[in-house]
């Protein structure tokens, strides 16, 4: 890669939020801000290998796709001559970076508006934010490229239609919306760490990477908020362990089979930093801080041997009380088996069976504790029942394994 388009690269990712957003706050519209600011990178490509890197890449590229907002308006002609006149009366100098990095976060708002489908947040954020194409987001979530374009068309439609405010939440609406924008992050960060299909990669460092650089992001904006800190948190200790996760067969290796020397010892660093910074605040954790607690417990041990359970299940009883999800509490029933034996483990695991009939994790957790019971029969059962319901292709195989190892 040369250095101009190391440039290029560099400046869509820095720059592409804050070019959107600054063109949607002028021209209030999403379709104008994303066709021009896509326009102004393609102009970027044609003209700085020849002309070379602009000193302020951010405002080149601003001022530029400013000029293509407004010749797309006077080749549609489809605002009466005083709104078109407001709109193009700009100067090309580009706003204080205060004022973009405000709308950006107007923008991560609108994206991750409650009114929209969840899947719609997502591929809008990757989109209108991240600056992924609609090849590469329909690619992601193994969606038809048309399917995918259509649906973030239909969501700048709604959100046209609906008259979705362009805004920051007010105060007291603010950590409810915020808690909607982690959990559209969370997701992304998900299929890129437990991939689903059975033609995609068993991780996707790609996906898992944008949603750790677009959670930072939020975190940059929103420095003072916990959970926002806790999340990042998360996400780093969670990737810092991408690549011991797999074997070179493709088989998912658990956690306490992994090569702690392949860790990523600077995210983990930088994990536990952020969890012992919210810690320091005195301040009751949210779900995200307590779940990023937990990964510090385990990354904080050199060996598997030397994980601290009895901290993991006290975490695990903090976050039952503010999470009463089944998930949460099967979680908690593995920390448990560590500490009180399967048999204890396996009682909590069966009162939750109604709740999880269809998840792979509650019959695969089943059988791992069935069989440290020596009860095999059942065990491959239940392994059964996990590979059938199994999505990811490293944890398949990785069951798969474990089964047949089982006796008769």
């Amino acid at each position: 890669m040369t250095d101009v388009e190391a440039a290029i690269t560099r400046a869509h990712h820095q720059e592409w939020a804050r070019v959107v957003a600054s063109l949607t706050k002028r021209f209030g519209d999403l379709d104008i801000a994303e066709e021009a600011a896509a326009e102004a990178f393609a102009t970027a490509v044609e003209r700085w290998p020849a002309d070379g890197v602009p000193p302020n890449p951010g405002a080149w590229l601003t001022t530029t796709a400013n000029r293509k907002a407004i010749d797309r308006i006077r080749r549609e002609s489809k605002r009466d001559d005083k709104q078109k006149e407001a709109q193009m009366s700009y100067d090309d100098q580009p706003e204080p970076l205060g004022a973009i990095d405000d709308e950006r976060l107007r923008l991560i708002f609108t994206c991750c508006h409650p009114a929209l489908a969840m899947e719609t947040r997502v591929a809008l954020t990757l989109r209108m934010v991240g600056g992924l194409t609609v090849p590469e987001i329909a690619r992601a979530f193994l969606v038809q490229e048309t399917a995918m374009g259509q649906r973030i068309t239909r969501a700048k439609a709604k959100i046209k239609a609906a008259r979705i405010p362009y805004r920051v939440p007010a105060a007291e609406d603010l950590p409810g919306r915020v808690s909607g924008v982690l959990a559209v992050l969370f997701l992304v960060f998900n299929e890129g760490y437990l991939a689903t299909g059975p033609d995609t990669d068993p991780v996707r460092h790609e996906l898992t990477a944008e949603a750790i650089r677009l959670t930072r992001l939020i975190r940059a904006l929103l420095p003072d908020d916990g959970e926002v800190a806790g999340l990042l948190a998360l996400m780093l200790l969670t990737e810092a362990r991408r690549t011991a996760r797999v074997s070179g067969s493709g088989e998912l290796i658990p956690l306490d089979e992994q090569d702690r020397g392949a860790w990523d010892t600077t995210l983990v660093a930088e994990g536990h930093h952020l969890v012992r910074e919210r810690l320091a605040t005195g301040l009751p954790p949210g779900r995200y801080q307590i779940l990023a607690a937990v990964n510090a417990v385990h990354t904080s041990a050199r060996d598997a041997r030397d994980t601290d359970w009895s901290q993991i299940v006290a975490l695990y009883d903090q976050l039952v009380r503010i999470d009463h999800s089944p998930i949460v509490a099967l979680n908690r029933a593995i920390a448990v088996a560590e500490l009180d034996g399967p048999e204890v483990a396996l009682a909590v695991v069966d009162r939750l069976g109604d709740k999880l009939p269809a998840y792979h994790l509650y019959h695969a957790t089943r059988a791992e504790l069935l069989r440290r019971m020596g009860r095999s029969k059942e065990s491959r059962a239940a392994y059964d029942e996990a590979i059938t319901l199994a999505a990811n292709t490293a944890e398949v195989a990785y069951l798969t394994r474990r089964r047949d190892q089982l006796a008769g």
